[in-house]
């Protein structure tokens, strides 16, 4: 079967569309964090990653892991930790606010999937606060799945274990 030039050319266009389509942000980092620290945004820090937390942090996302340091923003009440990590194949960017050891929020800044981006609703990430996490590096309160979105929810999930494990290390430095 052959397809006409303006058949080729239309589908062509539906594809663009629909790839451009799966790449949303819905809050840039620095909208998200002029808007948590009401205008008064601190110096991003550097907490230094040593070999192993790097396996904490690995054995927390299951897979291996290759940095060295992550930012975050800190001041006297929260900790801001804005966080990658992959759904089914790419990146979903996350905001993860931390109140004394116990997320405050949880929120997606960024979806680039083609499946699973109900995570981004309140509904779901209310879940996640006033999580902790326990002994076993594990959340405290079970976070109810959503159909159809298995691999955004874990990645979600997986981001918030690995953002208050950072914020302890962070609490301990003191």
């Amino acid at each position: 079967m052959l397809f006409t030039r303006s058949e080729t050319l239309l589908f062509a266009l539906l594809l663009s569309i629909m790839s451009s389509v799966q790449a949303i942000e819905y809050q840039s980092t620095d909208d998200f964090l002029l808007q948590r620290f009401a205008g008064q945004v601190p110096q991003p820090q550097l907490l230094w990653i040593n070999k192993k937390n790097q396996q904490i942090a690995a054995d927390i996302l299951q897979h291996k892991v290759s940095f060295l340091r992550i930012r975050y923003w800190k001041n006297k009440q929260q900790s801001v930790w804005i966080l990658n990590e992959i759904g089914k194949v790419k990146p979903i960017t996350t905001a993860v606010v931390i109140i004394k050891q116990k997320i405050a929020l949880l929120k997606v800044l960024a979806f680039r999937e083609s499946r699973g981006w109900e995570v981004k609703h309140d509904f779901f990430t209310d879940q996640f606060k006033q999580n902790t996490l326990d002994s076993h590096l594990k959340l405290t309160q079970a976070i109810d799945g959503i159909s159809g979105a298995t691999l955004s929810v874990r990645a979600l999930t997986k981001t918030a274990r690995l953002a208050l494990f950072f914020d302890s290390l962070v609490a301990n430095e003191k």
